[in-house]
């Protein structure tokens, strides 16, 4: 069904009016239905703390996991609530045990956060660097990718960490060919996954990773403060969380490593309890229909960057390697204040990113972006950059 003919979802939105809103992939507000179920949630907490926390919480956060995991295709056994992918990685990076001679494989497309975490893990180890591999500068081939990434793995490699979409160039890694390598040469593989739930369809289970982090404030328009963490069975207990606490609240006690995750001390659970909330909202509006319409925009925004600047993007032009973020090269030159002209001259929010040594646009389409906002985007652009 062409854009113009879909149904108009943007509505749900409470977006500030005049704004071009093509973030979400950073930050992803909550659609209408999403914010009332989290005020339902808060003023139940706010109205009568005590019989929240004690009578209603416990069960209504299971039954929210439960919900998760029938949508990441996870047993709700393997995951626990976090607050976003961030939280996920540093309960890995303070829960695995390394040895000084091991090794920590990164790649050259991997969020900064994630560089960080793993360098304080490594410095507290005793251990190496992290080291990074360099993906190719031009992806021709699924193949291609992979065997450049295998070719960093050493005999101390003990860990790969990696992005199923990646955050600097959106580029959705061929992760079940990767984790499935990667395990046979005895190496464990975390993924940082904040970018793929809802954008892309995910089974956890058969995927088989060690560690799988994700944000639910992004493509799925959960609440802020909503994440999870799933762990494969055989590395469970050693897995803790960062905030220790009473793990269940008094006179219950802790009987698996996921309750040590239930009560970290006291919070505001409601941005998890509202993630069915998200979940219901997005299969209403039609998850492969979602798909689509962000594929479709992604694919314009892309494609008109190219013809326009004449400068060729990372990946090829096909949806195995992108969905709903498109992303380009800017000419060259520098564009450290592109972003602010863009916000401040035309009221558009896009990042742009420098990666390796220069400037890119990152363009994220939901529900509620529609092709004026690229219209718009481009005669910013042009106004705002002569090539």
């Amino acid at each position: 069904m062409a854009d113009d003919q879909q149904q108009d979802w943007s509505n749900q939105w409470d977006l500030r009016p005049g704004v071009t809103y093509l973030n979400h992939g950073s930050f992803g507000p909550p659609a209408r239905p999403v914010q009332a179920q989290r005020r339902q949630w808060q003023q139940q907490l706010d109205s009568q703390p005590m019989d929240f926390f004690d009578r209603q919480f416990e069960s209504a956060l299971q039954s929210a996991r439960q919900r998760l995991a029938e949508f990441v295709g996870a047993d709700p056994q393997d995951l626990v609530f976090v607050e976003n992918a961030t939280a996920a990685m540093n309960v890995v990076a303070n829960s695995l045990r390394l040895e000084h001679n091991d090794q920590v494989l990164l790649t050259d497309h991997e969020y900064g956060a994630v560089h960080r975490i793993w360098q304080r893990a490594t410095l507290r180890a005793g251990a190496s660097e992290p080291v990074i591999a360099a993906l190719p500068d031009r992806i021709e081939s699924a193949d291609q990718l992979v065997d450049r990434l295998l070719d960093a793995f050493t005999p101390r490699t003990r860990l790969l960490v990696i992005s199923h979409i990646t955050s600097p160039t959106a580029i959705t890694l061929p992760i079940e060919t990767i984790v499935r390598r990667a395990r046979q040469r005895g190496v464990l593989v975390c993924v940082d996954g904040p970018h793929a739930p809802a954008q892309i369809p995910l089974d956890l289970a058969a995927l088989g990773c060690d560690f799988y982090c994700a944000s639910l404030h992004k493509w799925l328009s959960a609440p802020f403060g909503s994440g999870f963490l799933h762990v494969r069975r055989e590395h469970q207990s050693r897995i803790a969380p960062t905030q220790i606490s009473w793990g269940r609240l008094l006179p219950r006690r802790p009987e698996s490593w996921s309750d040590e995750f239930i009560w970290s001390g006291t919070r505001d659970p409601s941005a998890m309890l509202a993630v069915p909330a998200a979940i219901d909202f997005l299969q209403e509006t039609g998850l492969d229909a979602f798909r689509d319409h962000g594929y479709r925009l992604a694919t314009e925004a892309r494609n008109r960057l190219e013809e326009w600047t004449g400068l060729t993007p990372i990946t090829p032009d096909d949806r195995c390697w992108y969905t709903c973020m498109g992303h380009a090269p800017l000419p060259s030159g520098d564009a450290s204040g592109l972003q602010r002209a863009l916000w401040q001259r035309h009221a558009i929010e896009v990042p742009i990113v420098f990666w390796k040594d220069r400037y890119w646009l990152r363009v994220s389409c939901h529900w509620y972006n529609h092709r004026q906002d690229i219209d718009r985007l481009f005669d910013a652009l042009t106004r705002e950059i002569r090539t």
